[in-house]
């Protein structure tokens, strides 16, 4: 069962993840860019730490790929666990990416930075794209033929659901 909440709008910052936050105090070398600025860990504590995911509505597309890009080469461990929207999913993409049964993920198509104006056929079908080669196959397919063009509202599946679509699950 899908459900469909109403989207909450952008706040100029995302929550970071409990593990980035914990890193962020005290530790700098490289980069991790995140919803505020940028964080600084050293590429060995990335790979060390796990970057647990409880509530995170997401944000930019091009920050999250940036994130997403240092988690990747360091090879950080991200789990899902509570509520993840909007461009928080697409850390499924990450090898050591894992969903909890019990979270919930929201998902909704590609928008411009204000609020219920629609981008561009050309941009919405790119940027669809950039976010669905972030998907599992099901959820991608299903991403782009139903969830991409909602653009106001979050559609919403459980953690059990992304897994039963290709999420890998926690243990």
């Amino acid at each position: 069962m899908i459900n469909i909440f109403p989207a909450q709008k952008r706040a100029a910052s995302f929550a970071i993840c409990d593990g980035l936050a914990r890193l962020r105090r005290g530790l700098a070398a490289l980069a991790v860019v995140t919803g505020v600025g940028a964080a600084m860990v050293p590429v060995s504590a990335l790979a060390d730490a796990v970057t647990i995911v409880r509530n995170d509505m997401g944000g930019s597309v091009q920050v999250r790929l940036k994130q997403i890009a240092a988690l990747r080469s360091a090879g950080a461990r991200v789990e899902i666990r509570g509520q993840c929207a909007s461009a928080c999913t697409m850390f499924l993409s990450l090898p050591n990416a894992c969903v909890a049964q019990s979270s919930r993920l929201g998902f909704h198509g590609p928008q411009s930075q204000f609020y219920g104006v629609p981008l561009p056929p050309d941009d919405l079908e790119y940027w669809s794209r950039v976010m669905a080669d972030h998907y599992p196959g099901a959820i991608k397919a299903w991403f782009m033929q139903e969830a991409r063009r909602t653009t106001t509202k979050l559609i919403t599946i459980s953690g059990t659901q992304a897994i039963k679509m290709g999420a890998r699950a926690c243990n």
